[in-house]
This record gives C-alpha cells, sequence and structure tokens, in this order.
C-alpha cells in the first residue's frame, strides 16, 4: 500500500512538472521564496495589526499562534520521523526551479503547513478574511510542487499538519464566537426604536492619541438617528459634569444613558447611571475598549441593536476606596499597584509624540530597567510585591497574563501577585516560557470578594481601566453585585 501511494505521489509530481502553467513561472517561485520563514505571512500579520482595529489584531495574533505551532510540529516531529529525499529535478524545467535547493526531508512541506495554519487561524476569527487568504495559502502551496522541492503527497501532509496546528491554537485559546460572554442575568430595559429617548455622551478625545476630533455625533447617528448627542472634551467642561446634564435629562426622558468612548469615558459614565439608577448604552469608541468587548459588544451597530430591542444584562461593579472616602473610585475592569501604574504613565507622556505601540516597548523598558519592588500589606500580612493586579470578576488567561471575561456577574474580585524577592524578575520569565506560571512561586492567585492594602507610600499611584491616579493610606476594594444594567444583545 504504501509503495502504490509513492507511486501515485510521484506520477502526480510528473504531470505537474510536464505540464505548462500560463503565467505561473512569473508569479509562483517567488510567491514561494517569499513565503520562506513565515515572513509572507508575518508581513500579512504585521500589517493588519498596524492598520486594522481590534479584531484585525486579534485574527493576525491567532494566525501567526497557529503558524508558529505547525511550524514547531513540522520541524521536531514531521521531519525527523519521515525522511523522505526530495524529488529529482530532471522533469522540472529550470526556469521553474529555485536558486537555492532545501535540503531537509521532503515530508511534510513545511511552507504549506504555515501557509494552511495561518490562513486557517485568521478564518476562526473571521471567515471572510480567511476566505480572502485561502486562494494565497493555496498557491503558496502549489508552488512547492511547481518549483520541483516537494511531492504532492508532501504538500496535503503538510497542509492537513497546519489545519490541525490551527484547530489545536483554538482548543487552548478558544474564539469570541466560542465563548460568548453569557447572557445572564438578563435585566429590564426600556426599548428605544432608533435611540429614541437614549441621551448619549459623546467623547471627542477618546481613541484620539494627537488631538480631539472635531465632532461624533455622525458616529452615534448613524446608527441611532433619533438619539440625543451631548459632546465632551472640547469645550473644557469636566466629564463628569456632562454626564451628570446627560442622565438628568435621560431620565426626563424615560429612556437611558449612552456613551461613546474608551474605557476611562465608560467608567464615569457607569458610576453615574449606576446612582441615576438608568440603563447604560455603551458604543465602543476608545483605543482597547476592553469593558464593551468582553460585555460582547464589538461595534456600534451591535450596541444599537440592543438599545431598539431592549435587551440587557445586569454586571458587577468594583469599587475602591480609603478610609476616609465611603463612595471610593468604580472600576470596570481592573486595578494595579507596582510597576504597571508607572508604565501607564510613561506610556501616555510618550504616546502622542511617537504612537501608542513605540511608546509602550518605550515604557516597558523603563520600568523593567529601574523599578523596584513596593512593600504593601495585603489583607493585614506585609508583602514585597512587583505587581498586584485586581479584576472586576475572573479573567481567563494563566498567571499574570489576565486575556478576557465571560461573566460579568460572578461576584468576585480576581486578584493575582507578582511577588518580589531574589531573582523574581528571571524565575518569573523562566516560568512564562516555560508554560508555567500558575505553578511559579513568584505568582499568587486569589479569588476574593473584599480585598485590603495598606501601608502605600504617601502619593502611591494606582492605575484603574486605563486611567492613572495617586492615593494615600489603606485602600479597600469591594463589589457592588450586579449594580449596573447594560444593553446588550442577548442569544436566541
Amino acid at each position: 500500500m504504501r509503495s502504490l501511494l509513492s507511486n501515485l505521489d510521484r506520477r502526480a509530481f510528473d504531470l505537474i512538472a510536464r505540464r505548462e502553467w500560463p503565467g505561473a513561472q512569473r508569479v509562483l517561485p517567488r510567491l514561494t521564496r517569499s513565503a520562506n520563514h513565515g515572513l509572507l505571512w508575518m508581513g500579512i500579520a504585521a500589517g493588519a495589526a498596524a492598520l486594522g482595529g481590534r479584531p484585525a489584531r486579534r485574527a493576525a495574533l491567532r494566525g501567526v499562534a497557529s503558524l508558529a505551532v505547525a511550524s514547531a510540529t513540522v520541524n521536531t516531529l514531521g521531519k525527523r520521523s519521515v525522511r523522505r529525499t526530495r524529488p529529482l529535478l530532471d522533469s522540472v524545467p529550470v526556469i521553474r526551479q529555485l536558486s537555492h535547493q532545501p535540503f531537509t526531508s521532503s515530508f511534510p512541506s513545511g511552507h504549506a503547513a504555515s501557509a494552511v495554519a495561518f490562513a486557517t487561524g485568521v478564518a476562526f476569527e473571521n471567515k471572510w478574511w480567511g476566505l480572502a487568504l485561502a486562494p494565497v495559502a493555496a498557491s503558496v502551496a502549489f508552488s512547492r510542487v511547481y518549483t520541483g522541492v516537494h511531492y504532492p503527497g508532501d504538500v496535503l501532509a503538510g497542509a492537513m499538519l497546519g489545519a490541525g496546528a490551527a484547530f489545536a491554537v483554538r482548543g487552548f485559546a478558544p474564539t469570541r464566537a466560542q465563548l460568548a460572554p453569557p447572557a445572564r442575568p438578563r435585566a429590564e430595559a426600556p426599548a428605544l426604536p432608533g435611540g429614541r429617548g437614549l441621551v448619549v455622551v459623546a467623547n471627542q478625545g477618546s481613541g484620539a492619541r494627537t488631538g480631539n476630533r472635531p465632532d461624533r455625533s455622525d458616529e452615534v447617528h448613524g446608527v441611532l438617528p433619533e438619539a440625543e448627542v451631548v459632546m465632551s472634551g472640547g469645550d473644557g467642561q469636566p466629564l463628569e459634569k456632562v454626564l451628570e446634564e446627560a442622565a438628568e435629562r435621560a431620565r426626563e426622558l424615560g429612556g437611558a444613558l449612552g456613551v461613546l468612548g474608551g474605557d476611562g469615558t465608560v467608567n464615569a459614565a457607569a458610576g453615574v447611571a449606576a446612582r441615576y439608577g438608568l440603563p447604560l448604552a455603551v458604543l465602543p469608541g476608545g483605543t482597547l475598549n476592553h469593558f464593551a468587548y468582553d460585555l460582547g459588544v464589538e461595534t456600534a451597530a451591535a450596541a444599537a441593536r440592543a438599545v431598539e430591542t431592549g435587551e440587557a444584562v445586569a454586571v458587577d461593579l468594583a469599587r475602591f476606596r480609603t478610609g476616609s472616602h465611603r463612595q471610593g473610585q468604580n472600576f470596570l475592569n481592573t486595578f494595579s499597584i507596582g510597576v504597571y501604574p508607572e508604565l501607564v504613565r510613561i506610556r501616555e507622556r510618550w504616546a502622542g509624540r511617537i504612537g501608542a505601540w513605540p511608546a509602550g516597548v518605550l515604557a516597558a523598558w523603563e520600568v523593567l530597567r529601574s523599578a523596584e519592588p513596593l512593600s504593601v500589606e495585603i489583607n493585614g500580612r506585609r508583602r514585597e510585591v512587583w505587581l498586584l493586579f485586581v479584576g472586576n470578576c475572573q479573567y481567563r488567561g494563566l498567571g499574570f497574563a489576565p486575556v478576557r471575561r465571560h461573566d460579568l456577574a460572578d461576584g468576585v474580585l480576581d486578584v493575582r501577585v507578582v511577588h518580589g524577592g531574589r531573582l523574581a524578575r528571571t524565575r518569573l520569565l523562566a516560568a512564562a516560557l516555560m508554560g508555567t506560571p500558575r505553578s511559579s512561586p513568584v505568582l499568587g492567585e486569589a479569588r476574593l470578594r473584599r480585598l485590603r492594602i495598606g501601608g502605600l507610600p504617601d502619593g502611591a499611584s494606582v492605575a484603574f481601566d486605563g486611567e492613572v491616579a495617586s492615593t494615600t493610606g489603606e485602600l479597600t476594594l469591594e463589589k457592588d453585585l450586579e449594580a449596573l444594567t447594560v444593553y446588550r444583545l442577548l442569544p436566541e
């Protein structure tokens, strides 16, 4: 049987080699060279990450992760398990042949594995982008036979390995479609056709690092034409005052409060909506939009459909307060002390000058180079910590790299501590590289309903929902269960 398959494989190779393929000799040899070491796919991923939004970055990341798994599998297991010589080039026209012939085992094709893995990984995030990449991936795979460096069977085996790698990555890191946020507990909210009765505060500065946008009302009226839009951030009026006035107007109309902006703006709107007992409509309009995306609202159109149908859920609010302040400050996503607030501060200082991504790299380098552990009391016990992270509800993701939440009303604070001490940075890095951060003694985790943090130096920095503030004295972090009603489409 094996001999029969090998003979059929060789015959198919010879048939492809002898046949004329109009226009292929200009394209396929160049295409196969561009895919060496995954450079073609890395370039596509980099372009998508730089020019696309968050969904494009997520698709690019999944594609690259799938490619990496496929490449590792091919090079460590595939080629070492099956030693197959490359095809003879006698029947392949010289003009098709590569100037540098590969010398590793012919089985399986690494190029085909990488191409299919990348395209399949992207397709899991967005099927239309995956379909657009499919012809390119198929051309790369076929080019390996066309140029004479692989048998068709090598390419088919590589393609199957690539698809398997993408499925393996999806099993380890499920897509948003697989793990949609649960639509519970459901909450009562008025249906507002066309947005009638909805008062939206649009932050002109959200999502713009280098200056305010002149007017964002068109973004709202494009999906909710009858909503009232109030602009914030252009006339110097405090955001809190604008939100209070909008909430008063929404209550008069018997409607709801809306917000177009990033996590910091949504945080402020959530506190006002909770105080006034109003439902909140979140239209993602910032740089990261963590809360909106964890809620399952990735576009303004999705938020609009929920507003018009009156579909909503209740979510938890978390807050931190000092001993002398009863109300405290809400946070919807995360709270942290240690190196992260300083990283945020440095990043924001430089983002407007050199861009968000370079500023983030600069901030990380500066923090790792100069930061020192912070001595604090956590629930009465003195600790040396690099970072104390607290999430509003439990985050998915191992150890110190939380990714996202799938339940915004689970009643817990997700507490993660990166301890200081001898060789802490080295041990933490080793745990991350080995994929065992949860078992590292440097890392501690707990799920709590209340947390006390004491012994902070005067003016200590804290970060919450992308904002940075100073605090003094003991902090208490706690939950306000199902305190906020937010519009969100419910599954059928």
